[in-house]
């Protein structure tokens, strides 16, 4: 798969709010996922264990009432996404809106890399 193919379907399952289809279907098992800059402790994980890890973290920690994926920008074996999400942090019960910049890396086919960008 092209890297154009592989942002357009990774940005259609993400709007249809499936999140795993992605991870099956596009990423490489030796994924590296980075949060930020990669400093905070557990901001980088590796390999699908690592990925579904910060995925059940995420789902524990906030309940997603809406998320919006942008159009990619492709440039050669890269790709970036912006990401809107309306989401309620469930300890504290604040609501909040985000956004944030996905980055991600393509070779032989797959996603071996993704780096988001956001305030904290």
């Amino acid at each position: 798969m092209e890297t154009k193919e592989i942002a357009e379907k990774l940005v259609q399952w993400c709007n249809e709010g499936d999140f795993e289809k992605p991870y099956k279907h596009l990423y490489s098992p030796e994924i590296v996922s980075i949060e930020n800059d990669g400093t905070a402790e557990g901001a980088i994980v590796k390999g699908f264990d690592g990925v579904a890890k910060k995925g059940e973290w995420w789902q524990e920690n906030f309940e997603v009432h809406s998320s919006k994926a942008s159009e990619p920008t492709v440039a050669h074996n890269w790709f970036a996404v912006r990401f809107e999400m309306d989401t309620t942090h469930k300890a504290s019960g604040q609501r909040s809106t985000m956004s944030e910049i996905g980055v991600y890396q393509v070779k032989e086919g797959k996603i071996i890399k993704e780096q988001f960008f956001y305030d904290e």
